[in-house]
This record gives structure tokens, C-alpha cells and sequence, in this order.
């Protein structure tokens, strides 16, 4: 046949058969004997790193894989052990996650002159401490130490309570950046990122029930509710604002670097904690950005005020975001835009950092990948959702870039050029921490998955960092023994409501209401919340407001519009340096 005839009899094949039917054909090349062989493989890329680190690098923070030496990058305490943690648990390897737990209770130290970035100390650090903990402390997940004493929860504690100097500012969004001995220095900077201030609220927050000390999370939440009140009309916020005028210094809104897992931490702070202010701003700014920045299937940034386009870039910390949308039930446009991301990695072999949409290259200056966990952890969440096998053949084809392409003397290292595929001397944390964690995940649960997080007592959420934090009761049911929401209430109209379990909440202006005896809750996008544990009581409302007023989301209100201090109530300093009403009632009230 000649070949001009042939390609056009194919084409036209193609064009005929269903999009499902090219899908299976094209994507069933991962075998079950091959998802275990894979799961195998990325079992022994994370040993290939961790012994590197462990023999070359340990106790600084992070390896060199090239040279194989150690560096110190946030604190010089050991950061790739305490982040590797519960990958040990995870791969099911108890002597060296006990040896390791057992090293870090008697050697950690953090009364030290350092400092330390708030938002990486958070999510590698605290994190770290805190899902080790909640391992070894739980026969259930079947990584009990029985020596542990809780020494992990108790530096954990001590880490954060030298971390709080950073929120004592005006508007509750913290610093940067904190001395952990001498906390936050006269001269740091007031300027902070939107992730950099929002991204905290799930390890602080499982840290105060873990405590029973309702600070971390207080300020946390805090300072969620002070970026929220300085949204634009728009709903969109952006990259950098000023922590004691509360002015935005950087006005692009995006999804991707600077404000990422903001978005990220709204939802799942709902999913762990049951928190429904969280809940409502994650779905008024989740609808904002699907609305502004979302241009099917990529993702731009734009003026948070005006929204007019600014970057027409994809940069690859926006590949978490179809993982979220899965959380979020949002399935259709999680895959479109993972089709999207991952052409960029078939291209040059990893994703760039910044990937010029409007000339289809790569973003000059935003060459290098530092080994990020983003798509994969996309991939696996689609993988979860879906059962397509395309999924595996993209972590078949990931899986071959960084062995080939990433794989050095004694780890894995930093691509300083995509398009040339030229190396650098630096493993982050995180690779052993995330990336190679998604990874696994993804290939064990193809080959039929054994593992704390598929088989296990709990439900998980994975923070940032990809952490293991269970649904517990201590953690998800805290609301069982004490229910209390803030309100912007004039105190002479103030009058608490208490309803039953057969009622309702009378505000009709809510955008989603709640039957309080109702057994979940769906939002617009499809995620549903059981509440059936709750206690299906809601305590101290004020009768008549609208959702933002009832949970103190409004604009940051003018000095004639502040309650005025009443004795039966509680005042609490909000982020926004406003009184806030609030009603504290025990379920016994």
C-alpha cells in the first residue's frame, strides 16, 4: 500500500474510535507484574538517596549527590531524616524508622541560634515530628515503638512555641522568617507570601489537639481569616503582602508559586479538622479561580483586582492542583489540565519551573527541576479517583526520566536545564519526603496496595510536604466537646441561638445551607463531608447574618463598625486587629 494512503486510512481510524477506546489501547501497557516491579524500583530509588544521605550527608540537612556531602539549608537538625520519617513507615521498614525515631528523641535540639524559615520549618519539620509521632505512638498502624514516649509530640511542641513569636503582628499574618532562640529579629522583613502565611493551619492544628492547647491552631486560623479579609472583590488574592499594614505588595493571583497551597490547605483543613469556615472560604475562592484564572486546560495569573492577564506561564508547582480538584470532586478538569502538565515533562523529559504558554517554550531563567513532587502527586490522585491506566504509564515514564536523567554518585540531583539535562549538587528534602513517596503509592496500589494508608485503621490526609496526618478521633471529632464560631455582631442585637438536632439555621442568604441533623454536605464541585460524628449541634450564632458576617469573613471593617466589649462574651483579636465576638460552649451547655 502506498504510504501516503496508509497514514490517511489511519488517521482516519483514529478519528473514529471513541476517546475511551484510544485511551485503553494506548494505555494498558503497565502490567500488574510490571506496577510491582515498578513499585519495586522506586522502593530502591528512596534507599539509594536515604543510605546516600544517611552515610554521606546525616546529621546536616541535606545531601550533595554529586560530590556526596552534607549542607545545612534550614536549621542543621537532621532535615532529611525527620522528613523521611513516615516514608520509612510507609515502605514498612520498622527497624530503621525505629532507629531513626529513637536518634531524633535524643538528639534533637532546638534552643539554637538559627534563623529559620516559618513555612518550610512547618511543613518539613513539624510536619515530620508530628506524622512520625502519630506512627509510633498507634499499635493500629502497626509501627508501635514500644519504648516511644511521646518525645517526637514533645519536640514538636517546643519547635512551635519558638515558631508563635512570628504571628505577633497587626493583621495575625506572621513573618517569614523567626530566630528559634531570640525569635523574630528587629530588622526582618514584613513582607510574607500568601503560602508562606497560609499554609500552617493543618500541622499547628493537629498539634493543638494533640496538646490541648488551642494556641496553634488559634493563630493559624487567624491567620487564614487576616489574607481572606484583604481578597479583592474578585475573591483572588495575591503572592506577597505586608504583614502589619496588611497592603498587597504583589498583586498577581495565581495558583501556582507564592500562593499554591493556600488553596490546598483550605480544603483539606475541612476534610481533617471539620471546620466549615474553612469549607466556605475554599469554595468562594476555589470558584474564583476556576473563574478568573483558568484557561481550559492551563492556568494563568492575573491582577488580583482587575484581572487582566499578567503571566501566560505555567510553572510547575501549579501540577498539585488537578491532585486537589480530585479531593475537591472536580474530576473533569483535574484530567484536561494533567494532560496538559504532563506534555510539558514528555517534552523535556521533567517539568521546568516556568513554561512560557504563549511562545511554548520554556521560560527563560526557569530552566532547572529541583526534583518536585507536584504532578506525581497529581498522578496518583487521578490514579485513585479513576483507575485509568494512563496513570501508570505516566509514572512508567516519570520513573525513567529520574533514573536516567536525575540519578547521580549518591542520590538523586537537582536538573539545572531541562533542555540539556544538565545536573546539580543538591538533593532536597522532599524528594524522599514526597516525590518517590507518590511514586510508590501510585505503583502499589496498581499491584494490589499493602500499606498503612490503602489497608489501614485511618483515612489520611497528606499535608504539603506529603506527611501522613489519620483522621483520629483526637483529631477529626475535636469538635464533639466543644463547638464555638466567631460573628461580627452589634452586641445590642446579640442574641446567641441554639438549635437542635431536628432544626435548621434560619439565614437564607448562606450560599450552601446545613440540615443540622443532615448526615453530609456536598459542595457545588461535588466533594462530599460526612458529618454523622458530629454532634450535630451549632452553639452561638447570631440569628440572621450573612455567611461571611457569621464566620468574621467580611472586608476588614471600619473602626464604627466593631462590637463593643460585653461580659457575656469573649474577645478575641482577630487577624484583621478587629474585636471579634465569640461564643464558647461545651456540647453539655
Amino acid at each position: 500500500m502506498d504510504p501516503k494512503n496508509a497514514f490517511i486510512i489511519t488517521l482516519i481510524i483514529l478519528l473514529t474510535i471513541p476517546d475511551a477506546l484510544i485511551c485503553r489501547v494506548f494505555a494498558e501497557g503497565v502490567t500488574f507484574d510490571e506496577a510491582k516491579q515498578l513499585r519495586d524500583e522506586v522502593s530502591e530509588m528512596f534507599y539509594h538517596a536515604f543510605n546516600g544521605y544517611m552515610d554521606h550527608a546525616f546529621p546536616r540537612d541535606e545531601l550533595k549527590p554529586l560530590s556526596c556531602e552534607g549542607e545545612d539549608t534550614l536549621g542543621g537538625y537532621a532535615l532529611t531524616l525527620i522528613d523521611s520519617l513516615d516514608t520509612l513507615a510507609l515502605l514498612g521498614d520498622k527497624d530503621r524508622f525505629t532507629s531513626s525515631v529513637e536518634w531524633i528523641s535524643k538528639n534533637l535540639r532546638f534552643d539554637i541560634n538559627k534563623t529559620v524559615s516559618l513555612f518550610e520549618t512547618t511543613i518539613r519539620i513539624l510536619g515530620g515530628l508530628l506524622s512520625a509521632h502519630l506512627i509510633a505512638s498507634d499499635y493500629s498502624m502497626g509501627m508501635r515503638i514500644p519504648s516511644y514516649d511521646d518525645e517526637l509530640l514533645h519536640l514538636a511542641e517546643d519547635l512551635a512555641r519558638r515558631l508563635l513569636p512570628a504571628f505577633d503582628t497587626p493583621t495575625g499574618i506572621p513573618y517569614g522568617s523567626v530566630n528559634l532562640l531570640h525569635g523574630v529579629d528587629e530588622n526582618e522583613s514584613k513582607i510574607t507570601s500568601t503560602a508562606g502565611g497560609g499554609t500552617l493551619t493543618l500541622e499547628f492544628g493537629v498539634l493543638s489537639r494533640l496538646t490541648n492547647d488551642p494556641i496553634f491552631e488559634q493563630v493559624t486560623k487567624n491567620a487564614v481569616r487576616g489574607i481572606w479579609a484583604r481578597r479583592s472583590k474578585l475573591n483572588l488574592v495575591g503572592a506577597h503582602i505586608d504583614v502589619f499594614t496588611g497592603e498587597w505588595t504583589q498583586k498577581d493571583a495565581g495558583i501556582g508559586t507564592s500562593i499554591d497551597s493556600f488553596y490546598e490547605y483550605l480544603l483539606k483543613a475541612y476534610i481533617l479538622f471539620g471546620d466549615e469556615e474553612y469549607l466556605y472560604i475554599f469554595q468562594e475562592a476555589y470558584g474564583a479561580a476556576m473563574h478568573y484564572l483558568f484557561h481550559d486546560p492551563w492556568y494563568v495569573e492575573v491582577n488580583m483586582n482587575s484581572a487582566a492577564l499578567v503571566w501566560p506561564l505555567f510553572n510547575s508547582l501549579q501540577a498539585f492542583w488537578p491532585g486537589l480538584q480530585v479531593l475537591a470532586g472536580d474530576i473533569d478538569p483535574a484530567i484536561r489540565t494533567h494532560t496538559a502538565f504532563f506534555s510539558v515533562w514528555k517534552r523535556y523529559g521533567f517539568t521546568p519551573e516556568g513554561f512560557n504558554l504563549a511562545s511554548f517554550s520554556v521560560q527563560h531563567g526557569q530552566k532547572s527541576y529541583p526534583l518536585r513532587p507536584e504532578l506525581i502527586e497529581s498522578t496518583y490522585w487521578l490514579y485513585k479517583a479513576t483507575r485509568d491506566p494512563r496513570y501508570l504509564d505516566v509514572g512508567r515514564d516519570i520513573v525513567s526520566s529520574l533514573q536516567y536523567g536525575a540519578r547521580c554518585t549518591c542520590g538523586y540531583c537537582h536538573i539545572l536545564d531541562v533542555e540539556f539535562h544538565k545536573q546539580e549538587d543538591h538533593m532536597e528534602s522532599f524528594f524522599l519526603a514526597e516525590t518517590v513517596k507518590y511514586l510508590w503509592l501510585l505503583f502499589d496500589l496498581a499491584a494490589g496496595p499493602d500499606n498503612l494508608v490503602e489497608n489501614g485503621p485511618y483515612k489520611y490526609i497528606f499535608s504539603t510536604e506529603g506527611h501522613l496526618l489519620p483522621m483520629t478521633p483526637r483529631i477529626s471529632l475535636a469538635r464533639e466537646h466543644c463547638s464555638y464560631f466567631g460573628a461580627y455582631c452589634k452586641n445590642s442585637n446579640f442574641r446567641p441561638t441554639y438549635i437542635s438536632n431536628d432544626g435548621h439555621h434560619t439565614n437564607s442568604s448562606s450560599r450552601f445551607q446545613r440540615g443540622v441533623g443532615s448526615t453530609s454536605y456536598v459542595t457545588q464541585y461535588g466533594f462530599r463531608k460526612s458529618t454523622t460524628s458530629m454532634s450535630g449541634i451549632i452553639k452561638g450564632l447570631c440569628p440572621g447574618l450573612t455567611h461571611e458576617q457569621m464566620y468574621g469573613l467580611s472586608y476588614v471593617a471600619s473602626p464604627d463598625m466593631l462590637p463593643q466589649e460585653e461580659p457575656t462574651t469573649d474577645h478575641v483579636e482577630n487577624g484583621g486587629g478587629q474585636s471579634q465576638s465569640m461564643v464558647v460552649l461545651s456540647d453539655s451547655a
